[in-house]
């Protein structure tokens, strides 16, 4: 008996959409099947150390995959500064000119210049904008977006509601790799290792060992494969099955493209037999699907193994491209009129007119001969299939000039395949028009952690919403709000207004509305990732009283951007957002519960735990950022609105941290600087 399932014939086929991080895995995707590919430039791309593709290599990449009729995405999806937007616009101007189909884009201000300045471009988001709900799907819509790439992180259940709800595509990754934490949402290699993962040089500390009660490897995940589910996802209407691996080999993608297309033709669920053959291209010790399936605990631990790594060298070498599109070719060759040729892939047709034949002075030409010349297409992704050829008696041509024909007409071919030249509009940079305030705001992970000092000390106090409590002036939304979460939400934030909340910090563009709804003022959360002017001014068009800037940025950068712009001048932050529990792996319920879990690395270094809501785990730096001695440096930048984290805090120590900046001395204890 089969172990595959099936389900109706009717569904509509979802993209396959394949990774092609060299001009290698390129070919093999074709030769797999994919109906799209994505991959990056030289620059501004979240995998920096794949290959990637030069300009010129991009120009032949495109041609090569519209000539089998597959799209191209360009991956421009990594967080860009104020000196790099220029560099981001000018990136995405080459793309176009290129013959790229859509961007996947990651910066809010970076998609907003894009927006103006090439207002046809087809945008989509990527995962690193943390898109989990149709909030996020509405608001992309009405900023111009076609698609969003869901979090990889989300169910069955919330996939369907997002899906029902959404105006325009979901791109979901059914394949590879998996992040422990929501994208978009890790600063671990960042601010630890000085290598940031928004901007395509992630470290991966996640696949280091910690001392965890389970095993060595508390974080690292086996790799995602919902490759039984390709019915059930497509049947909810996924647009895009998106494969991950640009920093893996042609073998792997070709592997799983071929795989994938063969399923989705199909209809049905992966045999054990090709979930395997898929493990052989690439796992860590098999694979998991917890995330969909609900399924979320120890299980979807995995390493790659030594016996993973020999299954993957076993796999066969890929061995190119294969596919030749045919090709319909007419030829018209009379007396006393330029010859034609007409070449047509079923999609284009183009013809192409060469020299008038001559009179035939010895041997006149056959159409064999004829045919001959006109169908060598060698080198070029074409073969010929029906041919047609008007050929009138005693005439002849060089063979020269019949090869320059065929030439000229597979250029026009590949031509017409070209997505159509997009109007570019220069658009002047958008700044921020607010001024910054004096203001000094903190989060405080609990209510017991507000003391008489801090109430005196702070502007703005912050509350979780779910924790909120009188005294407090505003909620921190939760980072994750899937869709069935949406009506508890809304409830928490009725009741916090009506006990005295003003002001509610938003970290999530799908989060907005929430705040808006409930009548809070919004507050732009440091989980938008604002690291330029233009997305500071995005955000306040859109209402954000304040925003707190990106801890990744230094201070000359958090200068130079202005506006209502708040720096993180104390607190231990949040380096990872984990929506499986890992404290599980390296305490209990009870030692979460007093905020007494940790991560320790190799070195001994220790990486406190918070619950988030819902059970999420939030892994905070090891060393507090503080600045308590540093007003000078702060003042001359012109940051005067300072926001503060209070987390693992006693109330005695955040009365410390209050002594410390009111006296401008520094905190004991080694900390980071901004």
């Amino acid at each position: 008996m089969s172990d595959s399932v099936r389900m109706p014939s009717e569904t509509k086929h979802p993209e396959l959409l394949c990774p092609a991080g060299s001009m290698a895995s390129l070919e093999a995707a074709l030769e797999g099947g994919a109906d799209a590919v994505y991959l990056g430039g030289t620059q501004l791309n979240a995998r920096a150390n794949a290959k990637n593709f030069n300009a010129e290599e991009l120009r032949a990449a495109t041609r090569l995959a519209h000539a089998h009729g597959v799209k191209v995405y360009l991956t421009l999806n990594t967080l860009v500064t104020d000196r790099e937007l220029t560099a981001f616009t000018d990136a995405a101007k080459d793309a176009v000119r290129a013959g790229v189909d859509a961007l996947i884009v990651a910066d809010v201000g970076g998609a907003e210049r894009l927006r103006r300045e090439i207002p046809s471009l087809e945008l989509h988001a990527s995962t690193q904008m943390s898109g989990h709900n149709s909030a996020m799907a509405r608001d992309l819509a009405e900023r111009g977006f076609t698609r969003m790439v869901a979090a990889r992180e989300i169910s069955r259940a919330n996939l369907a509601a997002l899906l029902e709800r959404s105006p325009i595509e979901t791109e979901l990754f059914v394949h590879g790799a998996l992040c422990v934490c929501h994208s978009g949402q890790c600063l671990f290699s960042s601010l630890v290792g000085g290598r940031s993962g928004n901007r395509g040089e992630c470290a991966q500390p996640c696949r280091l060992p910690y001392r965890a009660k389970t095993g060595e490897y508390p974080l690292s995940l086996r790799d995602l494969s919902l490759a039984k589910q390709v019915p059930e996802l497509a049947g909810l209407g996924v647009a895009s099955f998106k494969i991950e691996g640009r920093m893996k080999s042609p073998e792997y993608v070709y592997e799983v493209a071929r795989t994938f297309r063969r399923l989705i033709d199909e209809n049905r669920g992966a045999t054990d037999a090709e979930m395997r053959r898929l493990a052989e291209a690439f796992s860590r010790g098999g694979f998991t699907d917890g995330y969909y399936t609900g399924n979320v605990g120890r299980g979807m631990l995995g390493v790659r193994s030594d016996a993973d790594k020999e299954k993957s060298r076993a796999v066969a070498p890929f061995g190119g491209l294969t596919r030749r599109i045919p090709l319909a070719v007419g030829v018209r060759m009379v007396a006393g009129e330029p010859v034609t040729l007409t070449l047509s892939d079923g999609t284009h047709s183009v013809t192409v007119a060469g020299d008038i034949p001559q009179a035939a002075r010895t041997v006149p030409m056959t159409g064999e001969a004829v045919l001959r010349s006109l169908c060598r297409f060698g080198g070029t992704p074409y073969e010929a299939g029906e041919t047609a050829i008007e050929l009138g008696a005693g005439l002849m041509l060089p063979v020269s000039r019949l090869n320059d024909l065929r030439r000229r007409a597979v250029e026009a071919l590949e031509d017409a395949g070209q997505p159509q030249a997009r109007a570019e509009f220069p658009a002047a940079p958008q700044k921020p028009q607010k001024k910054r305030v004096s203001l000094r705001s903190a989060v405080f992970a609990r209510p017991g952690q507000v003391t008489e000092a801090a109430r005196a000390y702070f502007g703005r106090i912050y509350l979780p919403l779910f924790d909120f409590a009188a005294g407090a002036d505003g909620v921190v939304l939760p980072p994750v709000i899937f869709d069935r979460d949406e009506g508890r939400v809304a409830e928490a934030l009725r009741s916090a207004r009506a006990a005295g909340a003003v002001y509610a910090l938003v970290g999530n563009a799908g989060h907005l509305g929430f705040a808006v709804d409930a009548g809070l003022i919004p507050v732009g959360d440091f989980r938008l990732n604002i690291t330029n002017s233009e997305s500071a001014a995005f955000w306040e068009r859109r209402g954000m009283e304040q925003c707190v800037l990106s801890p990744e940025l230094t201070l000359p950068q958090m200068r130079d951007l202005g506006g209502n712009t708040a720096v993180i001048v104390y607190g231990r932050i949040p380096l990872m957002l984990l929506e499986k529990c890992v404290t599980k792996e390296v305490s209990d319920c009870a030692g979460c519960a007093r905020g007494q879990a940790e991560l320790v690395d190799r070195r001994g270094v220790h990486f406190p735990l918070l619950r988030e809501w819902e059970h999420r785990n939030l892994v905070l730096n090891s060393l507090p950022t503080c600045m308590s001695d540093r007003e000078d440096a702060l003042l001359r930048a012109g940051l005067t609105a300072w926001h503060f984290l209070f987390t693992t805090e006693s109330p005695r120590e955040v009365d410390g941290v209050v002594a410390a900046f009111r006296s401008g001395a520094p905190l004991a204890g080694q900390v980071r600087r901004v």
